[in-house]
């Protein structure tokens, strides 16, 4: 009983460890249209200008403002001056882009910030709670990091459903030149969008960060599972990244903890595969892509 709890509550932090990079990938899609790959290490440079930050002698919390300042910057930067160029052909050309740049800014870090192991100071405890006489595997920490995405969510629910700047976002998104004989500066939403999904990132680096050990490729995993629970819960989703994220966090650390950690990135495969098979837009579409 008590390693069904401990494997459940760790599930459940993964699960949301995704669901906060997969609202980035959400994010990014819903207000551009574009699958970016770079968004792992556009996290990752953040996060090491966090850690900068902090071991200057700052706090964890202004270590955290930091990021969410330079990715605000960097993701409206790249959209302005790297991928804007490429966005009036195919949108295969974003996404090979942004693939481009994965690989550039883990270059770029390398040579920056150093590849040996640092660690990453956490906001709040990393040993866990105890419940009577036992001690659970969930940390203040990761209790922390729950609460964050699931704001997170919600806000970026009200700001698409109940604002009309979220409608201006998408409208640009889905037909640029509808929305400009409509009086949406197209430009700008693009950018804004660029820029809020990676300040979303900027955090989701963070939250992965706290209490372990970084270094350049520390994200390399994440953008691979984040990406699995965007797929899962659906693109156009927020609500659904972070269902998503449950499942799949839930379903990795059952396959961890009673059949083998070998497996997981098998098990990760086979959740995607399913997904794309039976419901190829994900748990939580709503509508189908219409075909010309």
């Amino acid at each position: 009983m008590q390693q069904l709890l401990n494997t459940s509550l760790v599930g459940l932090t993964l699960g949301f460890v995704y669901a906060a990079f997969a609202l980035a990938l959400v994010l990014v899609w819903r207000s551009t249209r574009v699958v970016n790959f770079a968004q792992a290490p556009m996290a990752m440079v953040t996060t090491f200008v966090a850690l900068v930050v902090i071991e200057g002698g700052a706090s964890w919390w202004l270590g955290l403002a930091a990021a969410l300042a330079s990715g605000l910057v960097l993701g409206a930067v790249l959209e302005r001056a790297v991928v804007r160029p490429v966005q009036g052909g195919s949108q295969i050309n974003a996404v090979i882009l942004t693939l481009g740049l994965f690989i550039v800014l883990h270059a770029l870090a390398a040579v920056v910030f150093g590849n040996r192991y640092r660690s990453f100071p956490a906001p709040f405890g990393i040993r866990g709670l105890e419940v009577g006489d036992r001690t659970v595997a969930l940390t203040p920490t990761g209790v922390f990091t729950i609460v964050a995405v699931l704001v997170v969510m919600a806000l970026l629910v009200a700001l698409f459903r109940f604002t009309d700047l979220g409608l201006r976002m998408r409208a640009a998104a889905f037909n640029r030149e509808v929305a400009r004989l409509l009086g949406v500066r197209v430009g700008r939403m693009l950018t804004l969008g660029w820029a809020l999904a990676s300040l979303v990132g900027s955090l989701a680096g963070v939250l992965i960060a706290s209490g372990s050990l970084v270094h350049p490729g520390f994200m390399d995993s994440v953008v691979v599972f984040g990406f699995v629970a965007a797929v899962l819960g659906g693109l156009d989703s927020p609500v659904g990244s972070v269902v998503g994220g449950l499942v799949l966090g839930l379903s990795l650390s059952f396959v961890s903890g009673y059949v083998g950690s070998q497996l997981v990135p098998l098990a990760a495969l086979l959740i995607l595969v399913l997904v794309l098979l039976v419901r190829p837009g994900g748990l939580f579409s709503t509508t189908t892509a219409r075909q010309v």
